[in-house]
């Protein structure tokens, strides 16, 4: 009798916990959502490129345009393919669910405004991050009323997105992470479903740790194997016989010491237009920069250091900009400039 009233108990208790989570994400989202947002973050480095389109606005209404489309049209054909799923098994949109998905539509609509915004507010090292992080959130909601393995990885998620802020991971880096906890990490999700099944912590534990490692391996594997080449017949010369004779390829050695001009274009409303502001900048270690037909390639290292590209290993700032006025010297305007590599060498 004892053990009749446990399985009664237990399944009251089921029961209950089904009724609490009374939706359910179909596979075909979860595919959709991963498969379009992992692939626009994968090729987005060869899609609407400074080279493409030059002008950083026009650049920037370009990418509102493609992410408004992308985004409105997978969001469509999800729904569209939900109402059927739901009709072939006679089932009825609850309220719950249409607020769901309204608030799954406005991350995504934030996360599109936000890239939109970083073309003119800077920030854009922030870009992948923030996308983990508003999809984390999205799934995370969404398992609050469905599957309670969505809660675990939309938890996952979001650590993730701040673990590639607080590290300052390379850009590169970065893009794959993001590719593959969405690319690959939600249509492995599929695979991992349990209709709203309570289960133990231990096994929940088990499973976000299995589901962390296939999505963080790949990328962390692929940085690894991610050696620049450079042709080891490709003559060293000093600046001084590249300025005489530049050719086809050639690694130009700046030694410590060397004044590189900053030149800076002036514009707006406060100052008169002028190009003609050069800051003096002296080079504080040695740099050996790949030169192709005269023009830098974008490969760069210190002497005896693996090669690096300049996109994503050096990083600029300017924390503080200050306008004073002191009866000495007259107006002036003191700022700082913060110039430092993230070059990791290869293991």
């Amino acid at each position: 009798m004892p053990q009749l009233a446990t399985q009664q108990l237990d399944a009251i208790h089921s029961m209950l916990s089904a009724g609490h989570r009374n939706l359910r994400i179909e596979r075909h989202s979860l595919l959709l959502w991963g498969a379009s947002s992992g692939g626009i973050i994968l090729f987005s480095n060869n899609i609407l490129t400074p080279e493409q389109i030059p002008a950083p606005d026009v650049r920037a209404i370009a990418w509102l345009i493609l992410l408004v489309l992308a985004v409105s049209g997978v969001g469509l054909l999800d729904w569209h393919l939900t109402r059927r799923a739901k009709q072939a098994r006679d089932e009825a949109w609850s309220f719950i669910h249409r607020q769901v998905l309204k608030v799954w539509w406005l991350l995504m609509s934030v996360g599109v405004l936000l890239t939109f915004a970083m073309f003119f507010y800077g920030g854009g090292y922030m870009i992948f991050a923030a996308w983990v992080v508003l999809v984390g959130l999205g799934l995370y909601v969404h398992g609050l009323f469905s599957e309670e393995l969505l809660e675990w990885t939309g938890a996952l998620l979001i650590a993730i997105g701040i673990g590639m802020l607080s590290l300052s991971l390379p850009p590169t880096l970065s893009q794959w992470i993001a590719a593959s906890t969405l690319g690959l990490g939600l249509p492995l999700l599929t695979t991992m479903l349990d209709r709203g099944r309570q289960r133990s912590v231990r096994l929940r534990l088990v499973q976000a740790s299995g589901w962390m490692l296939c999505v963080m391996v790949p990328p962390l594997v692929a940085q690894q194997f991610d050696n620049i080449f450079v042709p080891s017949d490709v003559p060293l010369v000093t600046l001084n016989m590249f300025m005489q004779q530049p050719d086809k390829q050639q690694i130009v050695a700046l030694p410590a010491g060397t004044i590189i001009p900053v030149k800076v274009d002036i514009s707006g409303d406060v100052f008169r237009a002028s190009n003609t502001a050069v800051l003096p900048l002296v080079l504080n270690q040695p740099v050996e920069i790949m030169m192709d037909k005269g023009q830098a390639s974008g490969e760069w290292r210190h002497p005896g250091d693996p090669w690096s590209l300049a996109r994503g290993s050096v990083w600029v700032r300017i924390p503080m900009i200050r306008v004073e006025l002191p009866p000495q010297t007259g107006p002036e305007i003191r700022t700082r400039l913060e110039v430092a590599t993230k070059h990791q060498p290869a293991l």
